[in-house]
């Protein structure tokens, strides 16, 4: 065991960031996605409570 060997390779680190920057991709969608669906619903909510 050398010294230092402890350390995360920058396999590992590049593998670390790819996770974090999909994850971040991801949650950006999902609250697109929730803030379109929100949108939408408000917009049919109206047209239904104005019949």
């Amino acid at each position: 065991m050398g010294r230092g060997d402890r350390r995360k390779s920058p396999k590992m680190r590049r593998h670390k960031r790819q996770r974090k920057l999909k994850l971040r991709q991801k949650r950006k969608q999902e609250a697109a996605k929730s803030a379109k669906t929100a949108l939408s619903g408000a917009k049919t909510g109206e047209s239904s409570s104005g019949e």
